[in-house]
């Protein structure tokens, strides 16, 4: 004895089989469409961020690559280290709204399907473009001073922490380059 709907009710309507399993390939063809046009709409995402003063502008895709970069008069008085700073700052605005913009795509073309797959994605685009206002979790380490060499043609101790390193001898290769080093 089988419970109500079934494998046995399967087994004995053929007909109602083919059609449930025609319904479930339908279903998922039409899943497999919304995907892909999720997708298509995704890629073709673009992100645009200004500085400021308005002397950089940067666009960027939904992977985050810089697609577009442009100046203005105004960047030809900075010095470059300025210049370097205002386009990362706002290479990484822009890159902080992808995932709003992919979770938007993800809402217009899926509905609520697949929540735990949509959160992993949009956790993943968080975690990899934060709001650039928002302090990083750990600080850059600055690097360590190097100190002044010894007077005199002293060897210089290595680093804390550096293996010891045997002096290399010439081979008769070094001599054919010309290599001093």
């Amino acid at each position: 004895m089988t419970r109500p709907n079934g494998l046995g009710d399967l087994i004995q309507d053929p007909d109602e089989t083919i059609r449930r399993m025609d319904d479930w390939a339908a279903g998922f063809a039409a899943k497999a469409e919304r995907y892909q046009a999720a997708q298509e709409e995704t890629e073709r995402l673009r992100l645009t961020a200004t500085s400021s003063d308005g002397a950089v502008s940067v666009t960027v895709g939904a992977d985050g690559t810089v697609t577009d970069l442009t100046f203005s008069n105004k960047v030809k008085s900075f010095p470059l280290e300025e210049l370097s700073r205002q386009i990362l700052t706002t290479m990484r605005r822009a890159q902080s709204g992808i995932a709003d913009r992919v979770a938007g795509v993800m809402a217009e073309q899926l509905g609520d399907e697949d929540r735990e797959t949509r959160g992993a994605l949009l956790d993943s685009l968080r975690g990899r473009f934060p709001d650039p206002d928002e302090p990083d979790e750990q600080p850059p380490v600055p690097p360590a001073p190097v100190p002044p060499a010894p007077s005199g043609g002293a060897a210089v101790p290595p680093a804390p922490g550096t293996p010891p390193t045997s002096p290399r001898r010439r081979t008769a290769a070094d001599d054919e380059d010309n290599n001093p080093w």
